[in-house]
């Protein structure tokens, strides 16, 4: 059974140990959990976990501010009153296929029009043609931005809710 909600501190620390283990050459992923968990601790993000059998197997960030890293002071992503960012999305490879995501993001949709969000924004690789796909069946048909980020081409998308 599947369950969709606001992650715990449990579930973080859960969610972010697997992250650091799958990299473990990769020393960013210890510094995005604190990063992460501090935002969730501050209202400046809020992370949603899909749970599996008791177990979080993947995850969603949404992003309130613009001064989170990943947003980097672009405030046609993350405004702080009106417009959010939806961040690392993941699923474990396992539970791939399931609906999860689908199921995730549309909590975290809900989530953030409760809040008085009235747009969102997400972005993926260029070279992800997949999520692309994904994104702009869920309806993220507005181009925002593009950006290189790591070395990788990243199109942001928002739709309005």
């Amino acid at each position: 059974m599947a369950e969709y909600r606001k992650a715990t501190l449990q579930d973080l620390e859960q969610l972010w140990n697997a992250n650091i283990a799958e990299n473990p050459d990769d020393p960013r992923w210890a510094n995005w959990k604190k990063e992460y968990i501090s935002l969730n601790q501050t209202g400046k993000g809020c992370t949603f976990a899909a749970v599996v059998d008791s177990e979080p197997v993947g995850e969603g960030t949404l992003l309130f501010s613009p001064d989170c890293s990943a947003i980097a002071g672009r405030a046609d992503l993350a405004d702080g009153s009106t417009v959010a960012n939806i961040n690392a999305l993941r699923i474990r490879k396992s539970c791939e296929g399931q609906g999860h995501i689908s199921a995730l993001v549309r909590l975290m949709e809900a989530y953030a029009a409760d809040c008085g969000i009235t747009r969102l924004t997400i972005g993926t690789e260029a070279k992800e043609t997949r999520n692309l796909a994904i994104y702009l069946h869920w309806g993220y048909t507005d181009f925002v931005a593009h950006a290189v980020e790591d070395g990788e081409l990243v199109l942001y998308y928002a739709k309005n809710l």
